[in-house]
């Protein structure tokens, strides 16, 4: 339970002082943060890679909207 007070703490701050770049990283982060937790006591290891996967969703959801509003065609990689 401490773990996840400090990831989530951690994971506050960071947004604090980058909030502009912060798209899914705590949602991610936090079911990372659980995720790890509960599958090995990795908390902070499952946090770090939730932030990443979080803003890599949130990039792509983002790109997809802008190419949806210009009227270009989207493109499935």
């Amino acid at each position: 339970m401490k773990a996840a007070l400090v990831i989530t703490a951690v994971a506050l701050s960071v947004v604090s002082i980058q909030s502009a770049d912060a798209k899914g990283c705590i949602k991610g982060a936090v079911v990372g943060g659980v995720a790890g937790h509960y599958a090995g006591h990795h908390g902070v290891l499952g946090a770090a890679a939730g932030c990443v996967v979080g803003r890599h969703e949130a990039n792509k959801r983002e790109r997809h909207q802008e190419r949806s509003t210009t009227g270009q065609s989207v493109q499935s990689r």
